[in-house]
């Protein structure tokens, strides 16, 4: 027998007996040095530092009785030892990898010396995971008939919604190209070249602020697709991502054909378009219901063209102060003013009791909120009949804790669905092991500025849109639809894609819409519009985040854990250093100049690190 692996840890039992723990990717074996072999030999093993590299021969024998070690797959045998040759031998480690994870070793000393933090058991699960969730997904593709074509990584600067990486050209000093953020325009292209069916698991940048689920280098699996309808790309997207699902978590596959809610109901219910769907506790929108309350927080914010929404919190009576309190730096810190609250308990008349006059259309007896009022906070200046419209609209329950965000449309959005989370959280809602995929369709095709009325793609610039009248793009663009879709698992966004305009007229429009002036379309985009006029099919296509999706099978909570070597998110590399200043004679090269006041060098900084973009 033979292995060759790491010195995961050496001990002696006495002076004639040495165990070494030797890790390879298959596990740890544990290798017995006895008093059959050399004096020399046992000293030589008492001697290996953790982490050198060795080669042993020896005999596979049954440990003795009472001494197997269950939690190891090897644990029922050992290798007597017969040799041992150190293939490289290792300095003392600045941390253990073996005990990484419970001795709180800094992100920042991983990353910096992210060759040993790899030698751990989890970020190897991480990769021959991403490896597996790869090639399944390759290989699907593959048996449908889609061809993987690579396309340029230097291409040409164009707006696909976030900053590009710059690289300048020494053979044309003064120009540059951009790494692509997405091979959107390659693959449209390829369309109209008559590929049909492409795919590409491709290496996309964007030069943006990073957080957990971003890098400014990610992967995605992008595909497009010839004369297609939304429908179609739904339903192929969802059987490769269900087949990947079950080549790594057998049994957890999900059910097909997969959820979908429109944009809208994914606003209304759960305040955003990525909804973690693996609870419930849905928002309400209760706007008409406490436009003339008392209450001047939820009146005046309608009076002013705002939104009230509200959301029950089951049982939500155990919170303490200090926990509203929580919740209530939860809103503020997505852009409310604050939070109401009120506690849901049995009016002093029980169950039986009745609004009457409400005008609710309440059938007496019926409704399960009848019998409730609501306490604390500022209820007292809710009507009886205010009071049980919240209560119905909520689907209250006694017990049960109601918190309201009153603000625009956007903040009471995005804060009380902040809330909604951090109180799924509180309250253990979350079963982790849940793959809850759901998609959304439907999207605006544009976002406005609210302070300058400008006008941006939602997703990109060449979705299809879908105008419900003629002419709707130009008189309506804040209310016309796009004709695009995202997968959503768990909360997180996996995915976009679109139907894609095919026409150079339609294409125009939308530049036109966003503001572009005719030079700078001609000039950006000239080549496509161009390709159009020859005879473009209908197409559509989908990008899948894969860091994100192997994060998610994998139970993690950064895409930094499932890939080998990461950046931090000041977007730098630990381990080489980079970024790092150029020599001025390869800058003058290149005919790049540099400003003296930026050739500082910055101080390497940790932090956190979940990006798939359609392209």
């Amino acid at each position: 027998m033979a292995l060759s692996g790491w010195v995961n840890s050496c001990r002696e039992l006495g002076g004639a007996l040495v165990f070494v723990d030797l890790r390879d990717k298959y596990g740890i074996t544990q290798v017995a040095f006895d008093d059959s072999v050399s004096a020399e030999l046992r000293a030589e093993a008492r001697g290996l530092k953790p982490e050198s590299v060795i080669h042993v021969t020896g005999i596979v024998r049954s440990r003795p009785a009472g001494q197997a070690n269950k939690e190891r797959a090897t644990g029922e045998v050992e290798v007597l030892a017969r040799s041992l040759e150190v293939l490289g031998a290792a300095q003392t480690p600045p941390f253990d990898p073996a005990t990484a994870d419970k001795s709180g070793v800094s992100e920042e000393l991983r990353l910096q010396y992210r060759y040993l933090d790899l030698r751990r058991e989890g970020p190897q699960a991480a990769l021959a995971m991403r490896h597996t969730v790869l090639l399944a997904l390759r290989n699907r593709l593959s048996d449908l008939g889609f061809i993987e074509v690579e396309t340029p990584i230097l291409t040409k600067a164009t707006p696909e919604g976030a900053r590009d990486y710059l690289v300048p050209s020494r053979v044309s000093k003064g120009k540059f190209y951009a790494l692509p953020q997405s091979p959107q325009i390659f693959k449209q292209i390829l369309m109209v070249a008559g590929v049909d069916k492409y795919f590409q698991i491709c290496r996309c940048f964007r030069d943006e602020d990073l957080r957990a689920d971003r890098q400014p280098e990610f992967t995605q699996l992008d595909v497009e697709m010839s004369f297609v309808e939304q429908q179609h790309v739904i339903d192929m997207i969802s059987a490769a991502v269900a087949h990947a699902v079950t080549s790594v978590r057998p049994g957890d596959g999900p059910s097909l054909p997969l959820p979908v809610m429109t944009w809208t109901d994914a606003m209304r219910l759960y305040g955003c378009d990525k909804p973690d769907l693996r609870f419930g506790v849905p928002l309400a929108d209760v706007t008409e219901l406490v436009k003339d309350s008392g209450f001047g927080v939820f009146s005046g914010t309608v009076a002013k063209g705002g939104r009230v929404r509200m959301l029950a919190a089951p049982a939500g009576g155990s919170f303490s102060r200090k926990d509203i309190t929580a919740f209530e730096d939860v809103a503020k810190a997505n852009g409310a003013k604050g939070l109401a609250w009120f506690k849901v308990a049995l009016a002093a008349d029980g169950p039986g009791s009745q609004v009457e006059g409400s005008g609710l259309g309440v059938i007496g007896g019926t409704s399960p909120q009848l019998g409730l009022v609501l306490e604390g906070g500022s209820a007292k200046f809710l009507s009886e009949a205010e009071q049980h419209a919240l209560l119905v609209a909520t689907e209250a329950r006694a017990g049960d804790v109601l918190l309201a965000v009153a603000d625009t449309f956007a903040v009471s959005a995005r804060a009380l669905s902040a809330v909604r989370l951090a109180v799924g959280r509180q309250l253990k809602l979350v079963d982790s092991s849940c793959l809850a995929f759901t998609w959304i369709v439907d999207f605006p095709m544009f976002d406005r500025d609210e302070e300058t009325g400008a006008l941006s793609p939602a997703h990109h610039p060449f979705c299809m849109p879908k105008e419900s009248y003629p002419g709707q793009l130009e008189q309506d663009p804040a209310g016309t639809l796009a004709n695009s879709y995202d997968l959503v698992l768990n909360g997180v966004e996996l995915g976009s894609g679109s139907v894609r305009i095919h026409d150079s007229a339609r294409q125009q429009r939308i530049f036109e819409a966003i503001g572009l002036p005719a030079h700078e379309i001609r000039e950006r985009f000239g080549f496509v519009l161009d390709a159009f006029k020859y005879g473009a099919p209908p197409h559509a296509g989908f990008a899948v985040g894969l860091d994100r999706l192997v994060m998610l099978l994998a139970g993690k909570e950064s895409i930094r854990d499932v890939i080998a070597f990461p950046k931090t998110a000041t977007a730098a590399c630990l381990m080489t250093g980079a970024p790092t200043p150029i020599p001025a004679a390869q800058l003058a090269e290149a005919g790049v100049a540099v400003l003296p006041s930026l050739t500082q060098p910055a101080p390497r900084q940790g932090g956190e690190a979940p990006q798939e973009m359609d392209a």
